[in-house]
């Protein structure tokens, strides 16, 4: 049975990876699954529908951003949308209004489910998923996965519906 290299979460910070940035989870370097084509594009249609949304609403769209979500946690969602002001760490410890996850070909079910539970429990106030492959939106709560035609963000009255990302 193979071990896994546990690193100092400080190693981890200064570490410059090929390809997708890694996620550090509990002292163990944790890869991502690169997105393809489908994952890119969806990635690059909300970025423009929260650039958007900005014109009206103080959210700032940050792809690919690390956070901090304990001192042994950093995950990367594909999307990170922090309301107020642009976040002033280099790494954001305060958990953002919105995380977008959106799935890749080869992510397991398992591991998208524990981070969307992790942002969750952290204080992500909307948890969204986004299935490119099957063109489908999910928002994540407590009590699990529900699909929706349209992601709410009721705080600024504003909503992306399914036809606006696919």
């Amino acid at each position: 049975m193979a071990t896994k290299a546990v690193i100092p979460v400080e190693e981890y910070l200064r570490t410059s990876f090929e390809g997708p940035d890694r996620e550090f989870v509990d002292g163990e370097v944790v890869e991502r699954n690169a997105g393809e084509n489908p994952h890119s594009a969806a990635q690059a249609r909300l970025i423009e529908l929260f650039y958007e949304l900005r014109r009206k609403y103080p959210l700032y769209s940050l792809p690919e951003l690390r956070l901090k979500l304990s001192a042994r946690r950093y995950r990367i969602p594909d999307l990170a949308v922090f309301a107020g002001e642009q976040p002033a760490e280099d790494v954001p410890s305060s958990p953002p209004l919105i995380v977008v996850e959106i799935v890749s070909r080869d992510d397991r079910y398992t591991d998208v489910i524990k981070k969307l539970e992790e942002y969750h429990g952290w204080g992500v106030a909307h948890v969204w998923l986004v299935d490119p492959w099957m063109r489908k939106l999910y928002v994540y709560t407590g009590a699990g996965l529900s699909e929706v035609a349209a992601f709410e963000i009721p705080e600024h009255n504003a909503r992306i519906r399914m036809d606006d990302v696919f």
